[in-house]
């Protein structure tokens, strides 16, 4: 039996089981009940609202992983070139501020020692779509693992594991064990560090920050959550309130918003600057963290920097992106001018900003009028954009507790694999919704958390 269908039948048992409803309000009930006591929420809205987790095979797990794998490869030449190479570096549409940070030394080796690959991932054809590398900031690795263990409590489980076997795919030790190893290299020794978690006080994901802090401090190290406009850089240290030195930042909070909200020369900006402090990820991270580097990794006039292997991912893998320019191109093995080409061919285009995250400023050409269209295209020459080639998002049931029952919807999924060192997968974030622009204030949305499946 192939890997599709071992995940479809399994799909199958798991919502025969919520025929049940008994089995299903007790399920419900144990699920509203863990986001309460365990403070599982984005903001105020619950992070989960669906009865059923997202099921891979081990199969396909190691496919992903794999073709990961080869990708990172890719990510990590087209970083090291940037870095010496102005012209190259010019592909990536950094800004002046942006062109001065990514020269500062972080004092370790790996462009972005935790980082999230944006994917979709169809279990029907076992293909994988990149949209986006979160190389900066990535939310969900603690959400994730608490969601786990919240599945794994539910009754349903109970029943389901009598004829399957589920594994969780932990994420927050790849995040702990990637921020060591940045330590390690930056400090020379093997002392543990003192973390600091730092994002502005009012954010949604703050008690993602409690989750992390708490596991951090289970593991033997001193841990606290700091807003960065309450931090100061004194003699030489970075003093989160009350006095705590930081030696590790794990950087929550966005470059952009760290500097240009509080300037170039903040307390946190000058301590990451002097090597005074650890920070992960480093300011460098922004030229892979931009949209341009899929454009980069996808355009014809850089195939010769990689091999056969990675051009092979790249080609199924990354759909089709360029910088939103006036020049000329190849679209499928035709040469195109790329702007009135793109005024043509809006249905199965997509525009994103180049710098931006939650779905801010995505226009989706088949959504929207010629005349919108034309008007996203003109923004898209002000600002640096790419525009990208739509792609078919995967779709799968998921059934939810509403009006005292089960009801089974079909939802938009993606998978998000973390990925460490920017080199290997440790775990995943799925995401649900029926809006198109998946993440978990869309239609719909949802996170859910992501099971290897075998029948026992």
């Amino acid at each position: 039996m192939s890997d599709a269908a071992l995940a479809r039948r399994a799909i199958e048992e798991w919502h025969g089981l919520l025929q049940d409803s008994a089995l299903a309000a007790d399920s419900a009930e144990r699920m509203e009940d863990e986001h309460r006591r365990q403070g599982m929420y984005f903001g105020d809205r619950p992070l989960c609202s669906v009865l059923r987790p997202r099921m891979l095979t081990v199969g396909q797990y190691r496919w992903i992983r794999r073709r990961i794998g080869s990708l990172m490869g890719a990510y990590r030449k087209i970083h090291e070139r940037a870095l010496v190479d102005a012209e190259f570096r010019g592909q990536f549409r950094l800004l002046d501020w942006e062109e001065e940070i990514v020269h500062f030394d972080p004092g370790f080796r790996s462009p972005c020692p935790t980082s999230r690959l944006d994917t979709f991932f169809s279990s029907d054809d076992q293909t994988l779509k990149v949209t986006e590398y979160n190389a900066e900031t990535p939310a969900g690795p603690a959400y994730m693992d608490v969601l786990s263990e919240a599945f794994l409590g539910l009754p349903v489980t109970g029943e389901f594991l009598r004829t399957h076997v589920l594994h969780p795919l932990p994420a927050r030790h790849g995040v702990m064990q990637t921020l060591l190893n940045a330590w390690r290299e930056f400090s020379g020794g093997r002392t543990l560090p003192r973390i600091g978690i730092l994002d502005w006080n009012d954010v949604p994901t703050v008690s993602e920050f409690i989750f992390f802090r708490d596991y951090f401090r289970a593991r033997g190290m001193q841990c606290e959550i700091a807003d960065p406009r309450e931090c100061e850089y004194r003699d030489g240290k970075l003093v989160a309130p009350g006095g705590f030195v930081i030696d590790l930042i794990y950087k929550r909070v966005l470059i952009d918003e760290l500097l240009l909200r509080m300037g170039m020369d903040n307390p946190v900006a000058r301590a990451v600057k002097d090597g005074a402090v650890c920070m992960v990820n480093p300011f460098r991270c922004k030229i892979i963290y931009k949209k341009a580097g899929l454009a980069v990794l996808a355009d014809e006039r850089n195939a010769d920097m990689f091999t056969a292997d990675e051009l092979e991912s790249i080609r199924a893998s990354i759909p089709w992106t360029r910088v939103v320019e006036e020049r000329q191109t190849d679209y499928e093995g035709k040469h195109i001018d790329l702007l009135p080409w793109m005024a043509q061919n809006r249905d199965h285009l997509v525009l994103k900003p180049n710098d931006d995250y939650g779905g801010h400023g995505i226009v989706l050409g088949w959504l929207v009028s010629d005349n919108e269209w034309q008007a996203a295209i003109r923004t898209a020459l002000e600002r640096p954009h790419v525009v990208q080639e739509r792609i078919i998002l995967p779709v799968e049931p998921y059934p939810s507790w509403v009006d005292g029952g089960v009801q089974v919807t079909d939802r938009m999924l993606d998978l998000a694999p973390y990925i460490s060192d920017t080199e290997h997968v440790n775990g995943g974030l799925t995401r649900i919704a029926t809006d198109p622009l998946l993440n978990v204030t869309a239609g719909g949305g949802s996170s859910v958390a992501t099971f290897l499946v075998e029948e026992r």
